[in-house]
């Protein structure tokens, strides 16, 4: 069996590496089935492209998975047909976070063949065993598929508890000189830098948040040191992005984890999403002395209402602490907030606004964006009961054109109202951001000028 497994290209300069892709792919190698990766996204083909090189290849599958998004279903719709138009059409294989929730929206839309429901690595290598003995898909749980009559939807299997037990990324597989490039939050320009998973899930049950698994399962130090090792060794990895949900899902783990960090010497740098809960002044001094420069937190509201609301499990007081105290770890925080969210109003907004211009730092431009209510997630299902919202179709084909556009209003105020309010506020926060820069490069030139510093690499 060959397999071609898509990297789509999203329209950036620089993507991040495909790290679920690449899973998929270490799975179906050591099953021995050769595996090829399409890198639409490094050279930004078209979709013709995608179908001219499956007219000159034969392919027996065909594969891409995207996440919940206006931009990934506009962009899958472009590859399906091009799948579609292909002399040579493989079988056509869905996945990801996008299509889990609503498989029988996309398979329609699509004209795929098949959707993995949830996790991939057990189920693809059950579907194309499926597929290579000619046996029935409706044995392979966790998939959904047309039968030449109906879609057939077979329940979900269980998540996999033992994830120390999937193969690293295949990432002899794919062009590494490239992904290493991407930037990371206070990295050089000579790092380079490659995201690692230290466990996948998350305990906390946010309102919008469209991943379907129930709590958390965290990999051993041990495999997680191995990677990296394997990532500096091979690849020059100086930078590390653990980008699963939450590497602070408790202070005893991540204490853990950044103690095995040092103990082993891998002087590597990196950043983790976090929890504000768990921002205490021993746990980040821990972090710091790791390699720790920057934790992405989950803010979304400075209301406690709008908190309690969301299912957030914080309050605004253990914000405010857990950021002073990452500040003053000397670790940069990322300020994730959205507005919209049940019980926010114009009130609310402003709060946090206030709250970025007092302790923000500016490593990364934050701006505020609409809270949507993405498949899958808690809050999509409460829009439907409302009827704010139909269906799956409602909301990827009419609702969500854009994710810096309100998709469903939660609010009290106007569709309209709602736009003036955010450009507002992202207006202050914007003209802020670059105020900071351009003191911070004029502190450079008086260094310069004054000081004679030496250091100076110029105004770039």
């Amino acid at each position: 069996m060959r397999i071609l497994l898509i990297a789509y290209d999203n329209d950036s300069y620089m993507h991040h590496f495909p790290q679920g892709l690449a899973y998929i792919a270490a799975v179906l190698v050591k099953e021995g089935y050769a595996v090829e990766i399409y890198n639409q996204d490094k050279f930004h083909y078209c979709e013709g492209h995608l179908t001219s090189y499956l007219d000159r290849n034969k392919f027996d599958v065909v594969g891409v998975g995207v996440i919940a998004g206006y931009y990934q279903y506009g962009k899958l719709l472009k590859i399906s047909q091009a799948i579609k138009k292909s002399k040579n059409k493989p079988f056509y294989v869905l996945g990801g976070h996008g299509p889990s929730p609503e498989p029988e929206f996309f398979l329609e839309k699509t004209g795929a063949d098949a959707v993995v429901i949830g996790e991939g690595e057990e189920t693809i290598v059950e579907l194309i065993r499926a597929l290579a003995n000619s046996q029935p898909l409706a044995k392979v749980k966790g998939i959904a598929f047309c039968d030449g009559k109906e879609i057939v939807i077979i329940p979900r299997r269980p998540i996999i508890m033992d994830v120390d037990g999937i193969p690293f990324p295949a990432y002899d597989l794919f062009p590494m000189d490239y992904y290493r490039l991407f930037r990371a939050p206070r990295a050089l320009s000579s790092d380079f830098v490659m995201p690692v998973l230290s466990g996948r899930g998350c305990k906390f049950q946010c309102n919008f948040c469209y991943r379907m698994d129930d709590g958390i399962r965290i990999r051993k130090n041990e495999s997680i040191i191995e990677e990296i090792r394997l990532l500096q060794k091979k690849y020059g990895i100086t930078y590390i992005v653990f980008s699963d949900e939450l590497l602070m899902s408790s202070s005893e783990r991540t204490i853990a984890l950044s103690e095995d960090i040092i103990k082993e010497k891998l002087n590597v740098k990196w950043y983790c999403n976090g929890r504000l809960n768990y921002a205490k002044p021993e746990v980040l001094a821990i972090m710091k002395r790791a390699g720790c420069l920057f934790i992405n937190y989950g803010i979304e509201a400075m209301d406690d209402q709008v908190l309690k609301n969301a299912q957030k499990g914080l309050t605004v007081d253990c914000i405010v602490k857990g950021i002073e105290n990452t500040l003053n770890a000397g670790i940069s925080p990322g300020y994730n907030i959205i507005f919209g969210n049940i019980g926010d109003s114009k009130k609310t907004l402003d709060k946090a606004v206030k709250f970025l211009l007092k302790y923000d730092d500016c490593k990364q431009m934050r701006t505020i964006r609409p809270v949507t209510p993405y498949p899958g997630s808690p809050l999509y299902y409460y829009a439907i009961k409302k009827g704010l919202l139909r269906d799956c179709e409602d909301f990827y084909e009419r609702k969500h054109i854009n994710s810096d556009l309100l998709s469903v209003n939660f609010t009290e105020i106007s569709d309209e109202e709602f736009h003036q309010e955010l450009e507002k506020a992202n207006e202050v926060l914007i003209r802020n951001y670059y105020r900071k820069k351009m003191e911070e490069t004029l502190a450079k030139a008086r260094r310069l000028y004054q000081e004679k510093d030496q250091t100076f690499r110029g105004f770039r």
